[in-house]
């Protein structure tokens, strides 16, 4: 049984997440927790006086949220209908990351999916702050999927790594058993900047090779070029449809990558992005 966490702030970005969630997974035993949180903002207990004023504006929110997610949940039964599928609402007076962090816990989740912007749909901007914060802080793998990507399957999945990071199964079997799941081709990409692969790589190097061995895949190695840049020219000229890394802030590659340039690929990242933390 796979446990999905759904967060939902009932904006159409939310709403596209979810769909694509459905889909992929439509042929696997699933939860699905959907989640609202909500913290209205004159509600300050720390700093006004309770009122019955205030305490009407929570129920109000409160109810708001409920409903919210209750219309969600009949909707995605009426249009999936999938008997695989379990569908539970968590409606809750939090923050995001708080509450993500918590049932992440609690109820053992396996994967959160959610948009990569929130209500606003900032044009332009493709990570909203509430993603890259959970990409950040969460201690499970986040599928972030972009503003009107339509579900496809991930036939093409591309890996960027520079071979820092010493792999263990919680990292590369999430990636091996969706690939597997989809006979997806996995193309693992290294920026070269025209040194020797260190014994360290060329060990981390040969695990992905055996972790892939049943798992069509491809190694690619580009030359003197930045990593966005690499990421990006690989996308125009391969239709890759999911971005998988590993969140690892002990590496140089996935900490330069994490701290200084996910705002600027984001504007270039059209596709699902995998993110899977290092433990």
């Amino acid at each position: 049984m796979i446990r999905i966490l759904l967060p939902t702030d009932f904006s159409n970005n939310a709403s596209n997440a979810i769909t694509y969630a459905l889909q992929l997974f439509k042929e696997e035993e699933c939860t699905f927790y959907i989640l609202n949180t909500y913290t209205p903002m004159v509600y300050q207990m720390e700093y006004m006086q309770a009122s019955t004023a205030q305490f009407e504006l929570l129920d109000v929110v409160q109810k708001s949220s409920v409903n919210g997610l209750s219309a969600i949940k009949e909707e995605m039964q009426k249009t999936y209908c999938n008997t695989k599928h379990t569908i539970e609402t968590i409606s809750t007076f939090n923050t995001l990351i708080s509450e993500i962090k918590d049932l992440v816990k609690s109820k053992n989740i396996d994967l959160v999916v959610m948009g990569t912007q929130g209500a606003s749909d900032v044009k332009g901007v493709l990570f909203g702050s509430n993603t890259v914060h959970v990409i950040n802080a969460v201690k499970s793998p986040v599928l972030a999927i972009p503003s009107g990507f339509s579900f496809e399957g991930p036939h093409e999945v591309l890996f960027p790594s520079d071979y820092e990071v010493d792999f263990q199964d919680a990292q590369i079997l999430p990636l091996v058993d969706l690939a597997s799941r989809y006979h997806s081709r996995v193309h693992i990409l290294h920026v070269n900047y025209g040194e020797a692969l260190s014994e360290k790589q060329q060990m981390n190097k040969a695990k992905l090779e055996g972790y892939f061995k049943n798992i069509a895949h491809l190694f690619h190695d580009v030359k003197n070029k930045n990593i966005d840049g690499a990421i990006h020219e690989f996308q125009r000229k391969t239709r890759v449809n999911l971005l998988v890394m590993i969140n690892n802030k002990h590496s140089f590659f996935e900490n330069i990558f994490f701290k200084s340039t996910i705002k600027q690929i984001g504007f270039q990242l059209d596709i699902p992005f995998l993110v899977i933390p290092s433990k």
